[in-house]
């Protein structure tokens, strides 16, 4: 499912108009990214939690020529799956 078709689905489940789910969707998409610029953690429940982390710096390997190579620091966005989708796998 992509975006548009999560916009169809609730516009369909909803009776709402497409344009004004979008808007919806869209909305709820940017305050998460701005939640998490901002370091917070964003949780729905039964759904899960966006967390953002710190990546240590490490050392790798250049695929091409084996080279080791320095990857710097950095922050990236986890995702911890809440019970209720956990248990769609059972």
């Amino acid at each position: 499912m992509n975006k548009t078709d999560l916009i169809n689905t609730v516009a369909d489940k909803t009776g709402m108009k497409k344009v004004q789910v979008s808007t919806i969707v869209n909305a709820a998409f940017d305050a998460i990214k701005d939640a998490l610029k901002n370091d917070e953690k964003v949780g729905i429940p039964g759904f899960g939690t966006f967390v953002v982390v710190e990546r240590a710096a490490r050392e790798g390997r250049n695929p091409k020529t084996g080279e080791p190579i320095k990857i710097a620091a950095r922050k990236v966005v986890r995702f911890r799956v809440g019970k209720d989708l956990r248990e769609i796998g059972k």
